[in-house]
């Protein structure tokens, strides 16, 4: 890679291949592309969508760098033909232009070619002398998005218009070095998938590994979350004056999110000298008491942090107190094992909002192994976690270089 760094008065990028010295030519979008359009959602919304048929690629499917098709909806022969003039071309750039995920974009591949396209999503078909490749990492860019966002007056992302899309601009090098530099940036993209692949599926392994050793050992010990120790409340008593600053405590969607607290994750509430509020320590299991869903209700995480933090409102937790029948740091995997979820379930009350009931959940019976297999199943299954995250160590390193790459690549 060359350096032109000192090269500012030239319209050339920070980093190039050594082989490529020409200056970039200045564009529009508008200049480099012979289609700026989306299409619409066809009438009756979700309702028409098919199991099979024309892909129909929403905002959701578009994300940076790859297309995400997990929930990618189809229409039939019939809806697909009344918008034609959007049907998808193999290495089209698709680009969302609304919503929260406004600036995302990522290219057609082979699995929804001849589909279509709704209205939140932008078709870029450029002419020869843009590699759509090139162009989707540019809108990827610092320099893209910063374009991107300057069309949001007061950083407001309602909306992109097909002439704001014209009028983007973008500097071109030869189609060549365009292809160099897309091929590079496109390996990278591959890595981040292949890393992703990779902790998903040591996700699932423990996950297997979790309920498959449950049921094997788990029937030993028959107790109950009150027999584990004392149970507490959060936060209770504060306004939104009192939070920004004081205190870690620690939030809702980090107890849901994490079978173990993570660390980094806090925010802070000012507690004043003597004020009477429960403070989480270390072994301590905590549970969500409210959601929109049932399945939701009742997530649990455990705290294995040292220091003095406390806990937000819309949860409670329990201290461990009785050590011969609970190992703290196993309840992290019991907690997010199937069986503990199917226990668990029935506890979520309500019919638009479903809460706890806490009191029957604690007082109900639960299998435990024996103490010495909860350490031994702890010590099978952590080991899988430090595993998943050093790749996921990993993947930032690739997702970083790749910014890093976005930046200095493009002018």
């Amino acid at each position: 890679m060359a350096d032109n760094k000192n090269n500012n008065e030239r319209n050339v990028p920070p980093l190039r291949f050594p082989e490529f010295t020409e200056e970039w030519k200045k564009c529009t979008i508008g200049e480099l592309a012979i289609k700026v359009g989306s299409g619409v959602t066809p009438r009756g919304g979700e309702s028409v969508y098919k199991m099979d048929g024309h892909p129909f690629v929403r905002s959701q499917n578009v994300g940076l760098g790859h297309l995400i098709l997990d929930d990618i909806a189809f229409i039939d022969e019939e809806t697909h033909l009344r918008q034609k003039s959007t049907e998808l071309k193999l290495e089209d750039v698709l680009l969302n232009i609304t919503g929260a995920s406004i600036g995302r974009s990522a290219l057609v591949n082979e699995q929804v070619v001849g589909g279509n396209v709704n209205q939140h999503v932008c078709i870029i078909r450029t002419k020869e002398s843009l590699i759509p490749s090139f162009l989707c990492n540019f809108l990827l860019s610092n320099y893209g998005q910063r374009q991107i966002d300057s069309f949001q007056a007061g950083g407001n992302r309602q909306g992109l218009n097909f002439e704001q899309i014209k009028s983007i601009k973008i500097a071109i090098p030869s189609t060549k070095e365009q292809t160099k530099v897309a091929k590079l940036l496109q390996l990278i993209e591959e890595r981040i998938a292949t890393q992703n692949k990779i902790i998903e599926k040591l996700q699932s392994l423990i996950k297997g590994l979790n309920d498959s050793l449950y049921k094997q050992y788990g029937n030993a010990i028959t107790t109950s979350f009150s027999d584990f120790g004392r149970s507490y409340s959060g936060l209770s008593g504060k306004s939104a004056d009192d939070f920004g600053s004081g205190k870690p405590f620690i939030t809702y969607l980090n107890v849901y999110s994490n079978n173990v607290v993570k660390e980094n994750d806090y925010q802070y509430v000012r507690i004043n000298d003597g004020e009477n509020q429960n403070v989480v320590k270390y072994g301590d299991v905590l549970f969500t008491l409210s959601s929109e869903t049932p399945e939701e209700v009742g997530v649990g995480s455990v705290y294995l942090g040292k220091n003095e933090i406390y806990l937000n409102s819309f949860c409670f937790g329990i201290h461990i107190e009785n050590k011969r029948i609970a190992y703290s740091p196993y309840l992290s995997y019991y907690v997010a094992s199937t069986p503990f979820r199917k226990f668990i379930y029935p506890f979520a009350q309500g019919s638009t909002r479903f809460n706890l009931c806490k009191a029957d959940f604690e007082k109900a019976s639960i299998k435990l192994p024996l103490l010495e297999n909860q350490k031994y199943i702890y010590a099978i299954l952590n080991s899988i976690t430090e595993k998943i995250e050093i790749e996921k160590s990993l993947l930032r390193h690739y997702t970083t270089q790749k910014q890093y790459l976005l930046c200095q690549m493009f002018i």
